[in-house]
């Protein structure tokens, strides 16, 4: 694989796992860094934009992208919505690789609770779980976040972050999302489905960061030369 990179975010936590596979890998070069104090160069002869930083600097390099046409991988979240639809327009001009977590295992999670879900059928309850280290900016994560929506799409439920106050009782069909932050956690992820009598927990933790820097690089490989569009880790794995 030979890929030419320009890497967003390059010294926040991921840039820098990243940064340290391409290092380890044949054929890859970061050619360009961004961060908060730069920008990219753009006479930089590169394949692809790859994202890890805050919506701001995200913003900036999907610009760069339209410019030079080039196609952006963006795993930065805690995106309002609009850069969510900025993101959707630029789509239409650029391909887009667009995840909350470049994580093979999670793909699979979103596959498997959309399974149980539609299995269980309503009797169940719904609650989300997802811990991760302390100085993590956005709560609920982008990834629980994810595995919400895909739920919702099944059954049409009402997601809440978090509860609180004197009735907290569920209401019926509701998903919530709660959110625990400390220490050096990379990222635990579980969806618990409450019957009566029995429940059923299907889990995801990330013990090594650099799993997201690979499947960040695969999915970078993958979009090269692919047609404008928003892609997401489920068209890479296909």
């Amino acid at each position: 694989m030979s890929l030419a990179i320009l890497l967003s975010g390059a010294s926040g936590r991921m840039g820098r796992q990243v940064e340290a596979l391409v290092e380890q890998g044949a054929g890859l070069e970061i050619v360009g860094r961004a961060d908060r104090n730069q920008l990219f160069d753009p006479s930089a002869q590169a394949d692809v934009i790859i994202d890890f930083s805050q919506p701001l600097l995200c913003e900036q390099s999907l610009a760069f992208a339209l410019e030079q046409r080039l196609p952006i991988l963006i795993g930065t979240t805690g995106l309002d919505t609009e850069l969510k639809a900025k993101i959707a327009d630029a789509s239409e001009q650029i391909a887009i690789c667009k995840a909350a977590n470049f994580s093979i295992g999670i793909e699979v999670l979103r596959s498997l609770i959309q399974q149980a879900a539609e299995q269980l059928g309503p009797e169940f309850d719904i609650e989300i779980s997802e811990t991760h280290h302390r100085d993590k900016r956005d709560a609920p994560s982008g990834t629980a976040l994810l595995l919400a929506d895909a739920l919702a799409q099944d059954s049409q439920s009402e997601q809440i972050h978090g509860r609180s106050g004197q009735d907290a009782r569920r209401v019926p069909g509701e998903i919530a999302i709660h959110a625990v932050r400390g220490g050096d956690v990379i990222g635990d992820h579980s969806v618990h489905f409450l019957g009566l009598g029995e429940r059923v927990e299907i889990s995801h933790r990330a013990t090594d960061r650099s799993l997201f820097a690979r499947g960040a690089l695969r999915a970078a490989a993958w979009l090269v030369g692919k047609p404008a569009g928003l892609y997401s880790v489920k068209d890479v794995i296909v």
